[in-house]
């Protein structure tokens, strides 16, 4: 099985301007997935475990290094490099990102949220109404909040709703960056469920998770890292 990410000496600094200090987020980082596989990433906080998903999700311009993708449309493509109509395009049809945090457009409900995270695979209205309506009955996420703006949500069911919109697209390669951080045990078994459905289905994934037990029934493989550089890799 080929890798579908390679990701090698990979490097990102920050620069403090108040301070004229700059900080090392991560270092010489090395890293494969082949498809199909479940990763975690493991370290404490700071420890530049979302600098690497977002180097990648190119949130974040790497300073050094390349990140291999194995792209059905593109082949082959250094994300480190690619253009930014590249990286559209690839949010959009292949790489899906989980955050803690939901960042949308203001006046926008959930309903249409995850319609149009369908529709941009090329599904049309009918398919997406449809996926869109299971998926936030499967989140539990209350019906009178389906056409509510998420800026009135909670925490908890802001995730939920930023977990159901990258998954409905049912991504190749999937990053998570703690998506269960603030969520109940019965919220977590539902994440867990489509965690492994979308597995089943084929989809990569690439996580960060506190919750240690949750994450070693799912991985195949943990990278630990602490003060920016990977210490071990352990395969489950």
């Amino acid at each position: 099985m080929e890798n579908i990410l390679s990701i090698e000496g990979l490097a990102k600094s920050f620069t403090l301007h108040n301070l004229n200090k700059q900080i090392k987020a991560i270092n010489n980082i090395d890293l494969f997935i082949k498809e199909g596989e479940f990763i975690g990433i493991t370290g404490k906080s700071g420890s530049g475990k979302s600098t690497i998903l977002r180097c990648i999700y190119r949130t974040y311009l790497p300073e050094d290094g390349a990140i291999w993708y194995n792209s059905t449309r593109f082949g082959p493509i250094n994300l480190a490099t690619a253009t930014e109509r590249e990286m559209v395009y690839l949010r959009k049809h292949e790489i899906g990102y989980v955050s803690q945090f939901l960042n949308v457009m203001p006046r926008t409900s959930a309903r249409e949220l995850v319609k149009q995270s369908i529709i941009e695979m090329g599904h049309d209205e009918e398919v997406a109404e449809i996926e869109t309506v299971k998926m936030l009955e499967h989140f539990e996420l209350d019906r009178e909040l389906w056409d509510s703006y998420p800026a009135t949500f909670s925490g908890g069911e802001k995730l939920r709703l930023n977990i159901a919109r990258a998954m409905v697209k049912r991504p190749r390669l999937l990053l998570l960056d703690e998506p269960t951080a603030s969520l109940d045990d019965a919220s977590k078994q539902r994440v867990k469920m489509l965690i492994e459905q979308l597995m089943n289905e084929g989809t990569t994934m690439l996580g960060i998770f506190h919750d240690l037990e949750f994450m070693k029934d799912l991985c195949d493989r943990e990278y630990n890292i602490q003060e920016g550089k990977f210490l071990t890799s352990t395969k489950f």
